[in-house]
């Protein structure tokens, strides 16, 4: 028997075969089995979830166009910059060191809050300079995979006129689904 949604099942004021009580929860006839989406996907034998890169798009280089986040529990991150445990941020650290201490930081929290790098199922980072951000790329691409791997969530940037703490040049904020 194929498990169907919950709003498909029969509610406790119903059981098969009786009439429908008032109020209670009908199936829907929209509760078809889809067809499955023409595109490919990259599964990732260490993450739980699907990575989706349709070949119509631009190859993803160290992002996914989109994931379909397996079943569990949301872990919503706050932003994290590269800010050392007194509080502070070295004015005089690189865009590349920053970005180096706030993905630790990145981890440390996903691991506090009982998930890890591939439970991950997006990334967004904000710079202050778009183009020093571009021209680091492969130091950046280094620093990733030191902290997450190969694991590519989709990903999103934007170039900001400032951060929280001035002396700030980049901060990251992430969804993960821990299953």
């Amino acid at each position: 028997m194929t498990p169907q949604p919950a709003s498909a099942q029969p509610s406790s004021a119903q059981q098969p075969g009786t009439a429908p009580q008032p109020g209670a929860t009908q199936p829907s006839p929209q509760l078809q089995p889809q067809p499955q989406p023409q595109y490919q996907s990259q599964s990732q034998p260490q993450s739980p979830h699907e990575l989706v890169n349709p070949p119509e798009l631009a190859p993803a280089i160290g992002f996914s166009h989109a994931v379909a986040a397996g079943p569990g529990r949301t872990v919503y991150l706050g932003g994290q910059a590269g800010i050392h445990p007194d509080g502070t941020v070295d004015p005089k650290a690189t865009l590349v060191e920053q970005f180096d201490l706030a993905l630790a930081n990145m981890v440390t929290t996903l691991t506090a809050a009982g998930a890890a790098p591939e439970h991950l199922v997006t990334v967004t980072v904000f710079a202050t300079d778009a183009e020093q951000y571009r021209e680091s790329l492969k130091e950046l691409g280094a620093v990733w995979r030191r902290h997450l791997g190969k694991h590519y969530p989709a990903m999103a940037f934007f170039e900001v006129k400032g951060l929280f703490d001035p002396a700030a040049l980049v901060e990251l904020t992430g969804v993960a689904v821990v299953p």
